[in-house]
């Protein structure tokens, strides 16, 4: 069983492409960027972090913007790309512009929704234009759970029909779940039925209090850390692979258990400064995913309407791509520059030893606390910096 890192859900994935292995500087390229191509969408989810609405917004970026804006990706240094919503799906020039980056060798993914515009024919035409991975949402293990949390009713049997076309297609199932105060006395259920649905993947998304996601619905600090050593160990049995985001403090979890198991050499990770993507590189189940992605350091989103953020639940923006080329935004913007400087963030963080490897949610630190180089809110760990000021510390 491998387990990757921390990234953004990665619905529909093309396994090839120029930049599969390659070294990017952060500072000047980002590892993946999410395209916001759309906010129509027919469900309502009470999470939703674009609020979503039912018709498109006629400002949103035409055909020709967006395979500018592609292109501009593509030229720096070919990151994963991946349109989400609302849903995407909702975009009628959705499959043209997945073809047209697909063409230039670039690895295309995609977050649709599962509403009745999801049909069978255009699951196969996904798989015509060479996106190999289909994944649907699923937030609960019966009907009562998943339908409060997208917010309509029916959603939890139509998830279910989708997945069956997915399966007589042949494609490779992900199933994406955000844990919430929804689910989190379901989770064992969950990881059962997600073996049951023959999934490849089961992608985690810890809650962040942005857009209709609220803070009471956010599972405690400690249940965070819970969560991640539960992961942890299913990892270790589980038929599919385990993926997270907006829980960079998993990394850590992920590289003190390996510790605990003598899995690595507590020798060979210089705590004295800071433990470096290199080292943490040693540790078996985080080689997939590069070790410092967070909110604008190697990841940028771009919204439906063209402005750029470090994250779609960082909602700072740096510009916007019908005035300043993304590689400028990127690489310039205030915001961007100040994500990329770890050694910066305030308290436990900014003298954590894994900040540079995890670096806590930047999305979650502004969203509860206003400022985004705070630290990470819902992370119970203390930092050896610290550790002489509080005997108490999670370790």
């Amino acid at each position: 069983m491998k387990m990757n890192g921390i990234g953004h859900p990665q619905i529909i994935g093309h396994p090839h492409g120029h930049g599969l292995g390659k070294i990017i500087d952060y500072n000047e390229n980002p590892y993946i960027v999410i395209w916001e191509v759309t906010r129509a969408c027919q469900l309502k989810c009470v999470h939703c972090r674009a609020d979503a609405q039912t018709e498109a917004d006629p400002r949103e970026l035409s055909t020709k913007e967006g395979l500018n804006l592609i292109d501009q990706i593509y030229e720096m240094n070919n990151p994963m790309l991946v349109f989400t919503g609302g849903d995407c799906m909702m975009r009628e020039d959705l499959f043209e512009l997945a073809d047209y980056a697909v063409k230039k060798g670039m690895r295309v993914s995609m977050t649709p929704s599962a509403t009745a515009n999801v049909t069978k024919e255009k699951m196969a035409r996904a798989k015509e234009v060479g996106l190999s991975r289909w994944g649907f949402s699923l937030d609960g293990p019966t009907p009562e759970i998943h339908d409060h949390f997208r917010g309509t009713p029916g959603s939890f049997d139509l998830t279910l029909e989708k997945i069956k076309y997915l399966n007589e297609l042949n494609m490779p199932l992900q199933i994406n779940t955000v844990i919430s105060r929804y689910n989190y006395d379901h989770l064992e259920e969950m990881a059962k039925l997600v073996g049951e649905m023959k999934a490849v993947m089961w992608y985690i998304f810890l809650l962040v209090p942005t857009g209709r996601g609220q803070l009471e619905a956010c599972i405690t600090p400690a249940e965070h850390e819970k969560v991640f050593r539960w992961l942890y160990e299913l990892s270790k049995t589980a038929p599919y692979d385990i993926k997270t985001t907006a829980a960079q403090h998993y990394r850590r979890v992920v590289l003190q258990q390996k510790m605990r198991e003598n899995k690595i050499d507590k020798s060979d990770i210089k705590y004295e400064d800071t433990m470096t993507m290199d080292q943490s590189k040693m540790i078996d189940g985080l080689k997939r995913a590069p070790k410092g992605v967070n909110d604008g350091n190697g990841f940028a989103f771009v919204s439906h309407i063209g402005d750029v953020f470090p994250s779609g639940l960082l909602p700072l923006t740096g510009g916007n791509i019908r005035e300043t080329p993304l590689a400028e935004i990127y690489r310039e913007s205030k915001v961007f520059k100040d994500l990329r400087q770890p050694d910066n963030y305030k308290g436990k963080c900014g003298v954590c030893e894994y900040r540079t490897i995890c670096g806590g949610s930047r999305s979650r630190t502004y969203a509860v606390t206003g400022d985004y180089m705070e630290s990470e809110p819902f992370c119970v760990y203390i930092p050896l910096a610290m550790r002489s000021k509080d005997t108490t510390a999670t370790v």
